[in-house]
C-alpha cells in the first residue's frame, strides 16, 4: 500500500481524479479523499512509486506531492539544500556577478545541477573564477541577491516547534549559509568555505569540499544521533542533492532539476515551501509565521 498526499488544481474530487483511480484500478485496489487544507489523499495497492507518480503527473498535470508507504509523520530531522532551495538563488552566480562572470559560472552551474559535471571540479572551477574579487562583495551580494525562498522561516520554525531538529548542508559557502541559517532558524550548518586573504578572494577554499556525499554523510550522522526510528525530511533541487533526498523518509524535490525529481518521493512544482507543510498534514493555523 502506497499513500499519495497531493496538493492539485482544481481542487478536490475532480473528473481528473476520477480518470487517476480508473488508472490505478488497473494495479489494485484505490481510493481517494480530501483532507485539511485541500489536500488529496490517495491509497493505493499493487503499485511502485514511479507508477504512482507517473499516474499523478498524467492525471493531475502540475502537482505538489509526497508518496510514502505509510501515512506521512512528523519528521524528528529536516536536513536541507540552499541554493534555489530555501533561497531564491545561486549564491556563486550572483558573486560571480559582481565580478563581471556571471554567464561563466550561471553556465557551469546549471550543467553541474543537472548533473552533467562532477560537481567537485565544477565548484574548484568557479571558485577559481572569483581569485582577486573583494571579500565586501560577499557583504553587497547578501544584502542586495539573497532572499529566502518564500515559505522558507515558516516551514524550519514550524517543524522546529514540532520538535524536528533542522540541518543546512549545502555545496555552497559558509559565508552565505551562516546567515540565512540564522535567519531562518536552521540549527547547524554544513558547507564549503572560500578562501580570504588581504581582503580578497585567493580562487581556493579552505577545508574539505562538501559535496552530494557530504550531505548524505550528515544526514547518516544526524539521524544516528536521533535513533533509526527517527523520520528524515529533506528537501533540494539539483543533482548532487539526490543521494540526501534517497535516504529521507520523506525527499521532497523543490522546483528541481529533471534527475532530483525523479529520485525524489515528493516534489513541490505548484506552490511554496509551505507546501511541504500541507503534504506532512500541518494545519495551517499550527503553521509557525513570526
Amino acid at each position: 500500500m502506497l499513500i499519495a498526499r497531493v496538493i492539485a488544481e482544481p481542487a478536490g474530487l475532480s473528473p481528473q481524479l476520477d480518470a487517476l483511480l480508473e488508472a490505478l484500478s488497473d494495479h489494485g485496489p484505490a481510493d481517494a479523499r480530501e483532507i485539511d487544507g485541500g489536500v488529496i489523499e490517495i491509497a493505493a495497492e499493487g503499485v511502485d512509486v514511479a507508477v504512482l507518480r507517473m499516474v499523478i503527473d498524467t492525471h493531475l498535470g502540475k502537482t505538489d506531492a509526497l508518496i510514502a508507504p505509510h501515512r506521512p509523520q512528523l519528521p524528528r530531522l529536516f536536513i536541507s539544500d540552499m541554493d534555489s532551495t530555501m533561497i531564491s538563488a545561486e549564491c556563486i552566480d550572483e558573486l560571480a556577478d559582481f565580478a563581471g562572470l556571471k554567464p561563466q559560472i550561471a553556465a557551469i552551474t546549471e550543467r553541474a545541477m543537472q548533473g552533467e559535471l562532477d560537481f567537485r571540479e565544477a565548484l574548484r572551477e568557479r571558485v577559481a573564477l572569483l581569485k582577486g574579487l573583494s571579500q565586501d562583495a560577499i557583504a553587497q551580494c547578501l544584502a542586495e541577491r539573497i532572499a529566502p525562498m518564500k515559505g522558507a522561516r515558516i516551514l524550519v520554525q514550524t517543524l522546529k516547534a514540532k520538535g524536528c531538529r533542522s540541518v543546512l548542508v549545502t555545496g555552497g559557502f559558509h559565508q552565505f549559509a551562516d546567515p540565512v541559517a540564522e535567519q531562518l532558524g536552521f540549527e547547524r550548518v554544513v558547507g564549503n568555505r572560500l578562501e580570504v586573504a588581504d581582503g580578497v578572494l585567493t580562487g581556493g577554499l579552505v577545508g574539505p569540499i562538501s559535496d552530494s556525499a557530504t550531505k548524505k554523510a550528515t544526514l547518516v550522522e544526524e539521524l544516528e544521533a536521533l535513533g533509526e526510528k527517527a523520520h528524515v525530511l529533506a528537501t533540494g533541487d539539483g543533482a548532487n542533492d539526490i543521494p540526501m533526498i534517497e535516504a529521507a523518509h520523506y525527499g521532497v524535490a523543490f522546483e528541481a532539476k529533471p534527475k532530483a525529481r525523479a529520485a525524489a518521493n515528493g516534489w513541490v512544482d505548484r506552490g511554496d515551501l509551505t507546501s511541504v507543510l500541507r503534504l506532512l498534514g500541518v494545519a495551517e493555523k499550527d503553521w509557525v509565521l513570526d
